[in-house]
């Protein structure tokens, strides 16, 4: 299990005459929970739109398991394992939940994608997606026409989607954004427990979320990578500080 699962050297991005990302070296480890963080216009979502070939990057690579994919497509690293959050997950508002992590599941029976399966191909996944509903917490809403849920409830199933495709990595791109505090709390432990056996990257402002469950934390600030590290180390770090300055800085202090 040990090991470097996603690696990127010099990752750099520049819009005209803009560097977003600033020659970024990033070592994600096998079976860890990774936190991407940082001020506001820091880089992380357009590091992020790199590493899933949104974006083309200016300069530099990305390894995932060793192996060259600076020049895959979004549907190659997909198959590869490497699953971003809202890729397949951007869920069917007027299917029902269950409905919507069959669709995920279709990969297996290689219809991929092919909605208009016969009814009688689909049950056949009833059991698997029933099994990932129960994973997040959302059996008791497998019928549930999937517009009708609440929104943390929501996010909890784009993490079942998410999950019916195996990724190996797992990004999820700010899964706590606009949430109250128990939409919050629930997320992070739901991620917490899909964690298992699995790695994950993950884009986040909340602070009480990254110091919770993150077993390493990388801080970019202008595109460049400004400190890395566990939460302790990090949120000690002067420079970080400085970067969140003021209402940032306390939030960091307040996570302790």
């Amino acid at each position: 299990m040990s090991g470097v699962i996603l690696e990127t050297k010099h990752l750099t991005k520049e819009f005209k005459g803009f560097t977003a990302v600033n020659d970024v070296n990033l070592k994600v480890q096998r079976g860890h929970i990774h936190a991407l963080i940082g001020p506001n216009g820091a880089g992380k979502t357009t590091c992020f739109n790199l590493l899933t070939k949104f974006l083309v990057p200016t300069s530099g690579q990305i390894l995932f398991n060793g192996k060259d994919i600076t020049a895959a497509k979004p549907a190659q690293i997909a198959r590869m394992g490497v699953i971003r959050s809202f890729q397949i997950s951007a869920v069917f508002p007027h299917l029902t939940v269950l409905q919507n992590v069959r669709i995920g599941l279709q990969r297996q029976l290689g219809t991929s994608f092919n909605f208009w399966q016969s009814e009688r191909s689909l049950s056949k996944l009833n059991d698997r997606a029933m099994q990932l509903l129960a994973e997040v917490d959302l059996t008791e809403f497998a019928d549930t026409i999937t517009v009708d849920m609440p929104y943390g409830r929501k996010r909890a199933l784009e993490i079942a989607t998410t999950l019916a495709m195996e990724p190996e990595l797992m990004l999820l791109d700010e899964p706590t954004q606009g949430m109250g505090h128990e939409d919050v709390h629930r997320v992070t432990e739901l991620i917490k427990k899909v964690s298992a056996g699995r790695t994950i990257l993950m884009v986040e402002h909340n602070m009480k979320v990254v110091s919770g469950i993150c077993d390493k934390i990388s801080v970019l600030q202008r595109g460049a990578m400004l400190a890395e590290g566990t939460y302790a180390e990090v949120s000690s770090n002067p420079q970080v500080m400085e970067a969140y300055m003021g209402t940032e800085a306390a939030v960091l202090e307040g996570a302790h």
